[in-house]
């Protein structure tokens, strides 16, 4: 076994053949949840060694929660994900099952509540090591808590690696005293060089154990859309993105072989309207499904930035981004109630009015401003747009414009996000709307100039909201301007082919901010002390009575 080559990240650079690494006989079960890939597996890797009388079993088991078609829901796709998140599951789960057929085994998929069908493969195929990859999210570990308990109970060896990340998000938070990090650069310092730096990882393998007699329990390929219910019309437009891990390395060499692009890489000056070749790698969706190794990354990156003169360094070089999301994974991990402002520690409690209509209106890109209207279509189409893209419309319903609670634009990408990612997104959130992390409430994106920084010409909204194609490039970050005329020779009459705006940027933001300054006001005067349902009343009513003030006041007064 020899180390990664230095001049090239290759998947085929670094193999194990297991049959060298034999311990004693006896049936593996190797569970994928994520970690969708066959390089760098710890989890497959240990299951692979399970001897020359054993079988190793590739199981992953549909939820039908998760996949299966809910019709009540706002898009399409099941009760948990939009359809363009199933569909980058089903091609990586076809592209591990093409992976393991040419080590001569294969993906066994089986239908139900995991951890029950995970016990009935216990007991059925008589496993004798259960080996799946760690993860943090309160899901599964819940989920891995009960399946651990009973393995234990048979004598079942479980072997569950931290493999997903860099880090292991415990050991930062022991460092730490016991708290997690809340600040990317005191993560950091804490976290330094991860283990992975200097370590081998198992790239691909000659062969792998057969799959032994699956017995009864209604093991079966990876099915289609069709066969989970959902049609060939389900969706208008599809996302470029194509899951699975064969495409993620393809992503990634392409990548890292513009070392200059990787070494000059810095987020804040990113495209957000960049769409037929996006600023970012897009290897997001990658990484939480573990198509990739973030330890393989991290190497790649490494070994690129030896090769430069110089580079950009973290926060806002490609590492950066890397570790970010490691800052996430261990804040999450270490925080209660991680996922909602009540009984979060970290969470300023904040009044957020409750406006299922206004809700609506972004979510389905309605609300009059063209640029933050297009951003939420392609995220409806393509389950994906750039960061700083993510940043305009997450302000803009919270903090900037709305005042609507971050909870609910998070369920929105929770559910349309390809690479929708439980500890990044609710992290992010809650930094947008200045609720934790970031507490500069008056900084505020214009959901006019900031679009048109990058793209006066407005190609980004022509394209993702066709109704404004004709709209002269004057006019078409403010349709509501332009005099009827232009409208109607743009075939485009504002209130009526396109919504007028729902508020009025200025004043809207405004009000904002002295919405911010009074929450503010009240966490301040509770020092850190729980704040009640009924303290966030009374704080709403009254901010709610002097916005009505305002409004009478700045009304024209008749003669």
């Amino acid at each position: 076994m020899r180390r990664l080559s230095s001049s090239v990240c290759s998947p085929s650079s670094h193999r194990l053949n297991p049959v060298t690494t034999m311990s004693t006989g006896s049936n593996s079960l190797v569970w994928f949840r994520k970690g969708l890939r066959v390089h760098d597996n710890p989890a497959l890797e240990h299951a692979s060694k399970c001897g020359s009388s054993g079988s190793i079993y590739p199981v992953f088991v549909i939820d039908p929660h998760y996949m299966e078609p809910d019709p009540s829901s706002f898009s399409p796709g099941s009760s948990r994900a939009g359809v363009n998140r199933i569909r980058f599951l089903l091609e990586s789960l076809k592209d591990l099952d093409s992976s393991l057929k040419k080590l001569g085994s294969r993906l066994l998929v089986l239908r139900g509540e995991p951890g029950e069908v995970m016990l009935r493969c216990l007991q059925e195929w008589k496993v004798k090591r259960l080996c799946f990859e760690y993860d943090t999210d309160p899901y599964y570990q819940a989920l891995d808590f009960r399946v651990k308990e009973y393995a234990s109970s048979v004598g079942v060896e479980v072997f569950s690696p931290v493999s997903h990340t860099l880090f292991n998000p415990t050991d930062i938070i022991e460092k730490n005293g016991g708290k997690p990090p809340l600040s990317y650069q005191s993560f950091l310092k804490i976290a330094g060089e991860p283990s992975c730096a200097s370590s081998e990882l198992v790239m691909s393998y000659s062969s792998l154990p057969p799959v032994g007699d699956v017995g009864n329990l209604g093991v079966s390929e990876v099915p289609t859309l069709e066969e989970l219910g959902y049609s060939d019309d389900e969706q208008a437009e599809w996302t470029p993105f194509r899951g699975g891990e064969s495409e993620a390395l393809k992503r990634l060499n392409k990548s890292i072989s513009d070392k200059a692009w990787v070494a000059n890489f810095e987020k804040p000056k990113g495209d957000p309207s960049a769409f037929l070749k996006p600023a970012t790698t897009v290897l997001s969706p990658y990484l939480k499904f573990g198509c990739l190794s973030s330890r393989y990354f991290y190497q790649c990156l490494q070994r690129v930035y030896k090769d430069v003169k110089k580079h950009t360094s973290p926060p806002v070089s490609l590492l950066g981004q890397l570790l970010w999301r490691e800052f996430f994974y261990t804040t999450a991990f270490g925080t209660r109630n991680f996922d909602r402002m009540k009984g979060n520690p970290i969470c300023k409690q904040i009044p957020w009015k409750e406006d299922l209509d206004m809700l609506a209106a972004w979510r389905d890109g309605k609300t009059g401003y063209p640029w933050i209207d297009a951003i939420m279509v392609q995220l409806l189409k393509w389950g994906w747009m750039h960061h700083l893209a993510r940043h305009c419309v997450a302000c803009f319903l919270t903090r900037g414009d709305l005042f609507i609670h971050w909870e609910q634009g998070r369920d929105v990408f929770e559910r349309l996000l390809i690479d929708s990612d439980w500890a990044i997104n609710n992290g992010n959130w809650m930094w947008l709307s200045c609720s934790s992390f970031f507490y500069q409430y008056n900084r505020i994106y214009s959901p006019v100039s900031f679009g048109k920084k990058y793209d006066p010409d407005g190609k980004y909204i022509r394209h993702f909201l066709p109704v404004l194609k004709d709209m002269p490039k004057q006019y078409i970050y403010e349709p509501w301007t332009a005099p009827l005329s232009v409208q109607t020779k743009a075939k485009c009459i504002v209130g009526k082919d396109y919504p007028k705006p729902m508020v009025m940027h200025d004043a809207a933001s405004k009000e904002c901010k002295r919405k911010m300054g009074e929450a503010y006001a009240l966490n301040k005067k509770m020092n850190g002390g729980e704040i009640g349902d009924e303290d966030l009343r009374d704080l709403r009513s009254k901010l709610e009575k002097d916005e009505e003030s305002n409004i009478r006041n700045q009304r024209p007064k008749l003669n």
